[in-house]
């Protein structure tokens, strides 16, 4: 017998949920569409979960399971940092902590033509957009946006990149901002990108200043919103104090 949910979806968002929970009943849902993330199947008219961890939800109309793990499962659109590990004529190979080598084709550029392919060499740190990913195919990549722009997306120069779970990335691109990146925001000048792939780099214009913003988000991954304030705070006064 085909299981039915029993509770709105909404309720479930931001709750632990196992495998084998159903989130959603497509059969009630006329005239919509959903976008399903990673940790979630589609089953005829219903999805269901196939990892343990919390139910997420993002406008519009998109669904996942965020879990903290060392190892990444490539999802398409999501926004990951990569390592160039080969230079092929026709694409890079490209390291994303996945089960295998992803590629970025040489003209998955803005303006991308054959006359100005990008050189990267290899070990070149590249934030990327995952295009097609399949369990029997090695993922593919794009340094363009959906409308085809560059946007944030290429060489990531200088700064240090340092790896980190996947639950980590999540949390430090979720909205409203974060406390841990609110507060030091507001005591530093930096750049920052996050990967889903658990790999984050952070630029600044002072060594120390990176270590700092680098020590505070690696202490953060499982403390309270009020608890990173209080973290970030300590921090700051060791270093005044350090100083005077």
């Amino acid at each position: 017998m085909e299981e039915k949910l029993s509770v709105s979806p909404a309720s479930l968002v931001d709750q632990l949920v196992v495998p084998g929970d159903v989130i959603l009943d497509l059969s009630s849902m006329a005239n919509q569409t959903i976008k399903l993330g990673g940790g979630l199947r589609q089953d005829g008219d219903v999805i269901s979960v196939i990892k343990a961890g919390k139910l997420r939800f993002s406008k519009p109309n998109k669904y996942w399971v965020e879990s903290s793990h060392k190892r990444y499962v490539p999802s398409v659109e999501d926004h990951v940092l990569g390592i160039v590990v080969d230079c092929k004529a026709d694409n890079f190979l490209v390291d994303i902590k996945g089960p295998s080598l992803a590629f970025l084709p040489v003209l998955a550029f803005e303006g991308g033509t054959r006359r100005n392919i990008p050189k990267f060499q290899v070990g070149a740190l590249l934030y990327v957009r995952v295009v097609k990913a399949n369990p029997s195919m090695n993922p593919e990549l794009s340094c363009t946006d959906a409308s085809g722009k560059a946007a944030e997306f290429g060489l990531l120069k200088d700064g240090y990149m340092f790896e980190s779970s996947t639950g980590l990335s999540r949390m430090l691109l979720s909205s409203p901002t974060c406390p841990v990146l609110e507060d030091l925001g507001k005591k530093l000048s930096f750049e920052i990108a996050v990967g889903l792939n658990g790999r984050v780099w952070v630029n600044a214009d002072s060594p120390s200043s990176i270590v700092i913003v680098a020590k505070a988000i690696m202490n953060s991954e499982f403390l309270s919103a009020a608890q990173q304030r209080i973290m970030v705070k300590k921090l700051f006064d060791k270093i005044q104090s350090s100083t005077v």
